[in-house]
């Protein structure tokens, strides 16, 4: 057998080759589509065969990734030394669209330090100060929706959102300056895996349609260089996330844009999504709906809380997370390679009924239970040195939106079959859109 190629030239050889988790033998290039565009069904039916740990080969250059399902085995990886799990190096192809300083592309030191510069804006006492902001926000838009007719609720969020990064994070409040930025951050969020390729290969950045895309990113980087400038001079009363990250940290002008594009980028399709699919839900299940009134009515955050925790475990909008082995290491009970990728593959973990009951049904209830799921079973985030920063950010965002509508409408189900999920880049959205039919209350 000879020895796979492995990110770059680093192999692996034939003794260590054998001792691989077991996994399909179709082509890379096969497999490589299956993950892309399958992999809410590609996964389980792995699991199925191969059991709780298998192998997979993805392009480029035929990259072993070892994927992991069980949430003892997540605990080895997240608990690893952060020198020996690399996760920076497997967003590399990110970098002309975050920049070589955001936060998803750094490893070892300087994720530490940038993360320690970030942390302030994501307290506790930051996240209750933008609270009161994105409801705001969440009321005007939930104001706007039609009555009496179905819309598609997916778009509705993805507005939204754009809106909270804009005003909240970004700490853009002029009407002018809103207008500009809105299409053209739409069209950076909008980020498709063909123009992602121009991480692969530097050389298309030169021609159409990667050449229009840095254009706009230009454009929106002119409007952050002056956002970033005036803001030096006039943080005074401002709470807005880019305020007080300037006033916690040390922070060059390069470094700030990549932190906000970073935002920008995590914190948009994410949340949109987690939030279309927990409308979905509240649609088609009466009880449930009833519950989120009851709790936005009495202000009841863990219980609106428990509906979007909920939605994200049904619908990991995110179905796995990655890292890098940076030298050989014992991993779920394999002696992997260095460079070998390792997988945690979060879909398949809150699918299990070993950690969560009737694991196929939706059921808010089980995060608010006296025995709620253990810790590590729900990580729609990730775990370790590595979670998502904005994870608090993102759960306070959904519990305003939900506050805010749910106390102004009741929410119905036009078509009260499930929706299925279709792969959008690196997340899973509502395949028909999560529409919804809205009457007042």
């Amino acid at each position: 057998m000879a020895p796979t190629p492995l990110l770059g030239s680093r192999t692996l050889d034939r003794q260590t080759a054998r001792s691989l988790p077991p996994g399909p033998r179709l082509p890379t290039l096969a497999q490589t589509v299956l993950f892309a565009s399958h992999r809410k069904t590609f996964f389980p039916r792995m699991r199925e065969r191969y059991g709780d740990v298998f192998t997979i080969r993805l392009v480029p250059s035929s990259r072993v990734v070892v994927v992991l399902s069980r949430p003892e085995h997540f605990r080895e990886v997240f608990g690893a030394s952060p020198s020996v799990m690399h996760a920076g190096e497997g967003n590399t192809v990110l970098e002309p669209i975050m920049g070589s300083h955001s936060l998803l592309l750094l490893d070892d030191e300087d994720h530490v330090r940038m993360r320690r510069q970030l942390m302030p804006a994501f307290s506790g006492q930051a996240l209750r100060g933008y609270a009161g902001m994105v409801h705001e926000l969440a009321r005007a838009e939930v104001a706007t929706w039609p009555v009496g007719t179905p819309f598609k609720l997916h778009q509705r969020m993805r507005d939204l959102t754009l809106e909270v990064i804009l005003q909240v994070v970004f700490g853009v409040t002029d009407s002018d300056r809103l207008d500009q930025l809105r299409p053209l951050l739409d069209r950076i969020v909008s980020v498709s895996p063909v123009i992602m390729l121009g991480g692969f290969y530097p050389a298309l950045l030169r021609v159409p349609p990667w050449r229009t895309y840095l254009s706009v990113q230009r454009q929106v980087d002119e409007i952050l260089y002056d956002e970033i400038a005036r803001r030096r001079g006039n943080l005074a009363g401002r709470t807005d996330v880019l305020s007080r990250l300037l006033a916690a940290g040390n922070w060059s002008d390069v470094e700030l844009r990549d932190q906000l594009v970073t935002l920008l980028l995590a914190g948009h399709e994410t949340t949109a999504t987690a939030m279309g699919w927990a409308f979905h839900e509240l649609a088609r299940r009466p009880d449930d709906l009833a519950f989120g009134q009851r709790a936005a009515d009495a202000g009841a955050d863990d219980e609106l809380e428990a509906i979007v925790k909920e939605a994200m475990r049904l619908h990991p909008v995110v179905y796995q997370v990655g890292r890098r082995l940076t030298e050989t290491a014992d991993v779920a009970g394999y002696r992997l390679p260095r460079g070998t990728t390792i997988m945690a593959a979060i879909g398949l973990a809150h699918r299990d009924a070993e950690h969560f009951p009737q694991p196929q049904d939706f059921r808010p209830r089980r995060f608010l239970d006296d025995d709620p799921p253990a810790p590590g079973t729900w990580i729609p985030f990730g775990g370790g040195a590595r979670r998502c920063i904005g994870a608090g950010f993102s759960l306070m965002e959904g519990t305003e939106i939900l506050r805010a509508a749910l106390t102004a409408y009741n929410v119905h189900a036009p078509d009260p079959t499930p929706e299925p999920a279709k792969p959008k880049n690196v997340t899973l959205v509502p395949a028909r859109g999560a529409e919804v039919l809205v009457t007042p209350r």
